[in-house]
């Protein structure tokens, strides 16, 4: 008996999130598609990858794509969370059913990150790392507040900041793995 109690309870839940998003559809039509920061979500989405096209290494192109997987896993997973557990939000969505910020986790933070590898190798990933962590906390998420494309409620530049010195240094070190074996 509890369990068809805890059914149609469950139930309640997602035919309110229905609703919901019905709702966020309509106003997303309205108000955000086509509009300047949706134009501008699009294109922060498509030019990293315009760039990476055009300068990563070929030779390394399925390690590289091997740590963009990665970091599009880890990233989209986490910005989920914080989107879900009330931490943040993002006003100017491209596509109005993903939670995260695609530009974000599926272009700037992959790209920027495989960029930075690649370039410049003979630098220790630590400062990278830091550089890294120091301009996309302090500099790029402050950019997005004032643009209106992001929207903090309990969460803290400085919280982001170890984030992001974890996902570089992660990366580089599967950027360096050696444990691709041929398939034959």
């Amino acid at each position: 008996m509890k369990q068809k109690e805890n059914v149609k309870i469950i139930q309640g839940f997602y035919d309110h999130i229905v609703e919901v998003h019905k709702e966020y559809y309509a106003f997303w039509k309205e108000h955000i598609l086509f509009h300047w920061d949706w134009w501008l979500s699009v294109a922060l989405a498509v030019i990293p990858w315009l760039i990476w096209v055009k300068v990563h290494r070929k030779e390394s192109r399925g390690r590289l794509l091997y740590v963009i997987f990665f970091l599009i896993i880890v990233t989209a997973g986490l910005d989920f969370l914080g989107v879900i557990l009330g931490l943040w939000y993002y006003p100017g969505k491209i596509v109005p059913i993903i939670p995260s910020y695609i530009p974000w986790d599926f272009s700037l933070i992959p790209v920027i990150i495989t960029l930075l590898i690649q370039f410049k190798p003979h630098i220790a990933p630590w400062k990278k790392a830091l550089f890294f962590s120091g301009l996309t906390a302090f500099v790029g998420e402050p950019i997005f507040m004032k643009l209106g494309l992001y929207t903090r409620i309990h969460w803290e530049y400085f919280y982001s900041f170890p984030i992001y010195i974890a996902l570089y240094l992660i990366a580089d070190k599967l950027s360096k793995t050696d444990s691709f074996a041929p398939l034959s």
